[in-house]
């Protein structure tokens, strides 16, 4: 950690994971402790260069969003306080300003193997299979729908979990021919209700969240809850309301700048697509930070500290 910044954790717990952002360490039998980094990635390749408050955005906003949506679903969310942390965990005191802001204690849960995706827009991934073929995951979608248009009622498309390289799309039958009928309507009830309750309150605030993925896990006894992030520019598309116009690709509150310079180094022939990434302009990361950041106030009011 140099300057406020942290580009990996190395805490005295047993390290579970290390993901593109985070590291996921065993405080119990019970209880995981989850570290966002702000290492960040783009095109399946992290960047050489962190991003300032992106790992505190993720956790900060993910802790609002689970207790502002806990009516909806309950969620595995302890506590994100790193006071209350280190006061059950106190071989962490010493650790106090690598996980202010970027640690939350969670509730230990077996994964669902499936990502839960909302979308009430189509844009990404269904906006091109749709544009070629008509269909999301070879399922037909209406006629005339244009890029970045609403999905009115908006679509429950569940991706598989890669282990290297893209997420799958996949149908709400696959899903129900894995898991079960019954715990898959429970996936997809789950999954639209709370992006229906998060997007009206976005709405509020002058956001849009295109689309959305869930994560869900399984406690001892059965219960389900929403894990991992929620509703954060990561695991979401979030478009300024005021410069919506459908027909075209939107501005957003995440990454864009990022892919944007990428996108172009590509177009260039100067990178191709592969690790090691190229190096980042001071301007590109400062100018992405400031997305997440931004983001943030609006949805939770706050200023991030």
């Amino acid at each position: 950690m140099t300057g406020g910044v942290l580009v990996q954790s190395e805490l005295p717990l047993p390290l579970v994971r290390r993901g593109k952002v985070r590291e996921v360490y065993a405080v119990d039998d019970a209880t995981l402790l989850l570290v966002a980094s702000d290492r960040v990635s783009a095109f399946d390749v992290v960047m050489r260069e962190p991003v300032p408050s992106k790992g505190a955005v993720l956790t900060q906003m993910s802790a609002f969003w689970f207790t502002r949506l806990a009516s909806v679903m309950p969620h595995h969310c302890l506590t994100a306080d790193v006071d209350e942390i280190i006061g059950r965990v106190p071989k962490l005191a010493a650790r106090r300003d690598e996980l202010v802001g970027r640690a939350m204690l969670t509730q230990r849960a077996t994964p669902v193997p499936f990502e839960c995706v909302v979308r009430g827009y189509i844009s990404g991934s269904a906006w091109a299979e749709y544009e070629q073929s008509g269909t999301l995951a070879g399922e037909r979608l209406p006629n005339g729908l244009t890029e970045s248009g609403r999905l009115d009622p908006p679509i429950f498309s569940p991706a598989t979990k890669a282990e290297a390289g893209h997420d799958e799309n996949v149908t709400f039958a696959h899903v129900a021919r894995a898991l079960g009928r019954e715990p898959a309507e429970r996936l997809k009830t789950a999954s639209i209700g709370l992006y229906e309750a998060g997007g009206a309150y976005a709405a509020q605030r002058g956001i849009i969240i295109a689309d959305t993925k869930f994560e869900f896990g399984t406690t001892a006894d059965g219960k389900l809850l929403v894990i991992d992030e929620i509703l954060t520019p990561d695991s979401s598309r979030f478009w300024p309301a005021d410069r919506y116009q459908p027909g075209r690709s939107q501005p957003s509150f995440d990454k864009q700048p990022l892919r944007d310079y990428l996108a172009d180094v590509k177009r260039q022939g100067k990178w191709n697509g592969e690790a090691p990434p190229p190096s980042l302009p001071p301007e590109v990361v400062a100018a992405t930070s400031e997305r997440y950041r931004d983001a943030y106030k609006r949805i939770t009011g706050k200023v991030l500290e």
